[in-house]
């Protein structure tokens, strides 16, 4: 106990507070029950600890672990609270939640007989996490953490402030934000320069080997994360990394079910099961149709990687087409609702039509639909119904 209370003082006394991401002021960090979900290596640890070195200054009341810590092979999560509670812990943090078998049902027996103890998790795994056992759901406020938003991107590396605009701000006022912005910045280049190595926080700690860190970060999400939370042998994770070789290569596709997982040696259940773990591991982003039906039984339209990082890890090139489109659908997916359109590329929260392209592209696509806009690439200022594209990565 007293090796893991010094090894929690010193990563809390270690960490910077130079900047603080976007969902730091969005928690309600009173809640005695808070979970935080996302994808591997958006800085959810970095979150954790920063929240501790700001507002607790007594030592004794606080405690960051990660569960995958050697401690837990010999002791449960309640072991830990007891002895930390008698020495008057107040909040614990426990990260990597999803490593750790029965988790929930601790937790809730936790959060039922520790009343004065607070306690703030944290996992890679969203799937797990939001079926877990325990009746969480009652109890715990969940929270979804994306990676770098191109303003955080901004801000981080020219300490600028710009403050988050929602989309209705953006559709609305798009040619008066886009001109204050670019006032500031070049932001042609600099979004360049985000798709490419901009959107997991670490990308700053060694440049040189960003990409090669982030292939290692996905070989981590396939063969630990998604192993253990979904109880898979190894042929199985060997089959996951084919479909993700395959999509790695075709995407955006429409995928052909029958014929790729045949490619594969794998059944129809099975590919649709294993794309669906990728997604909820934050590797692919899947675009649906807007008909009503259980997700993991139906076949999306377009497969995209989750972002542009990923795509220029994987293949060290990318088609400017696809950048654009797994920009767009990446920055979107924070906070709204987005499928397939017939009609031009994206449809949002049911009131939008995007279609994305160059800065020729035109208006023949969406002719005659409602509220339909171009996300141009390649332009610095709005122009009629014709928006940034970079400008949608102000949005959080």
């Amino acid at each position: 106990m007293n090796t893991i209370l010094n090894w929690s003082y010193r990563k809390i006394e270690n960490t910077s507070l130079k900047f603080e991401r976007y969902l730091s002021t969005e928690i309600n960090w009173n809640n005695k029950l808070i979970v935080i979900v996302g994808g591997r290596g958006v800085g959810k640890t970095t979150l954790m600890l920063q929240q501790l070195k700001k507002n607790h200054t007594n030592n004794e009341s606080i405690l960051y672990t990660s569960l995958d810590n050697l401690y837990f092979s010999k002791h449960s999560i309640i072991d830990l609270v007891e002895e930390f509670v008698a020495l008057g812990g107040k909040h614990l943090f426990l990260d990597e939640i999803q490593k750790y078998s029965n988790w929930s049902i601790e937790i809730k027996n936790i959060h039922d007989n520790f009343p004065n103890l607070q306690l703030v998790l944290s996992g890679s795994s969203t799937t797990e996490i939001l079926k877990s056992e325990g009746d969480l759901s009652r109890r715990a406020i969940f929270y979804k953490m994306s990676g770098l938003s191109f303003r955080e991107f901004l801000n981080i590396n020219y300490e600028h402030d710009f403050e988050s605009i929602s989309l209705d701000d953006i559709i609305k006022n798009h040619k008066q934000i886009s001109f204050g912005i670019s006032e500031k910045i070049k932001p042609i280049k600099e979004f360049n320069l985000y798709l490419k190595s901009g959107y997991y926080p670490f990308y700053n700690e060694d440049k040189e080997g960003y990409h090669q860190r982030l292939r290692q970060v996905i070989n981590t999400v396939i063969e630990v994360d998604i192993s253990a939370v979904h109880l898979i042998d190894y042929s199985a994770v060997l089959n996951i990394k084919k479909l993700l070789g395959i999509i790695t290569e075709l995407v955006p596709f429409k995928p052909n079910v029958k014929r790729l997982s045949e490619q594969i040696g794998i059944s129809r259940e099975s590919f649709v099961k294993y794309l669906s773990y990728l997604e909820k591991a934050e590797v692919v982003n899947l675009l649906y149709a807007q008909t009503k039906g259980i997700a993991l039984l139906r076949k999306p339209e377009k497969i995209y990687l989750n972002n542009t990082n990923i795509s220029f890890a994987l293949n060290n090139t990318i088609d400017v087409g696809n950048a654009r489109e797994t920009f767009f659908i990446n920055q979107i997916k924070q906070g709204h609702d987005l499928f397939f359109s017939d009609k031009g590329d994206f449809l949002v929260d049911n009131k939008f039509t995007f279609e994305v392209g160059g800065k020729n592209k035109t208006t023949k696509q969406i002719k005659g639909v409602k509220n339909a806009f171009i996300a141009a690439d390649n332009i610095e200022f709005s122009n009629g119904n014709k928006i940034p594209l970079w400008l949608f990565g102000m949005m959080y």
